[in-house]
């Protein structure tokens, strides 16, 4: 009996630690994210930053994404989200970006959507705003600021880059980007490269074989020609007697 009561406690000990770790873990957890949240270096992607509403009592009326200044693209281009406006900023960059074969002087700089009648994001839920880009520079991830404005004027700034070993207050979403994979072209190359190098080991053993039957046949003729001398030497000696 002793025994079942401190298994019952132990594990009622263990419900409320663990209530108590996920209860404080899940607002933690509601940020403003980039998915997917991974896409490859020099290629195109189409991303969503998803906006959950934390707040119990307002509605987020307004989201601001700002673009990487170190890491330009050149195509930037939006879906439309019902009940939602989109205003976009440009900015000069140098050198230009080249985009098929063309020099870009100008970047998006920033992309704002606000909602508009009863669009805007109500407390337990969240919002997708769609956005494709490309091409993705070559650089390990890209780090997108963004600003959260709720009905009753408060703003969450989603601006923290991220740290190794903890996860900041207020992380902004992050996209990492990864090397693109070695060019099929390559697997071709090789693939001649081992044809010739059968070709040459043919040619090797075919000449090998050429030699070893001509030595074998000069084996043969200085044989018989060996056995036509000694029958001579032999006759030569009886002819004289």
């Amino acid at each position: 009996m002793i025994r079942l009561r401190r298994t019952a406690t132990a594990a009622a000990a263990l419900a409320f630690t663990a209530t108590a770790v996920l209860g404080f873990a899940g607002p933690a957890s509601a940020h403003v994210t980039v998915n997917p949240k991974e896409a490859v270096q020099g290629g195109y992607a189409r991303v969503a930053f998803r906006v959950p509403n934390e707040s119990d009592s307002t509605s987020t009326t307004k989201v601001e994404v700002v673009l990487p200044e170190e890491s330009p693209i050149g195509s930037v281009s939006t879906m439309p989200v019902p009940g939602w406006t989109l205003a976009v900023e440009k900015r000069k960059v140098n050198p230009p970006i080249e985009v098929h074969g063309s020099q870009l002087t100008e970047a998006v700089a920033k992309l704002t959507w606000t909602a508009t009648g009863d669009a805007a994001v109500k407390p337990g839920q969240f919002q997708e705003f769609p956005v494709s880009l490309g091409p993705l520079p070559k650089v390990d991830s890209m780090v997108f600021k963004t600003l959260q404005t709720y009905s009753d004027g408060n703003i969450v700034r989603w601006i923290d880059p991220p740290a190794a070993g903890t996860e900041p207050e207020h992380p902004a979403p992050v996209l990492t980007l990864t090397a693109a994979a070695p060019s099929a072209s390559a697997a071709p190359a090789a693939a001649a490269v081992a044809d010739g190098d059968d070709d040459d080991e043919d040619e090797g053993n075919g000449a090998a074989l050429g030699l070893g039957i001509a030595g074998l046949v000069a084996g043969l003729a200085g044989l018989v020609l060996g056995g036509l001398a000694f029958a001579r030497t032999r006759r030569e000696p009886a002819a004289k007697s």
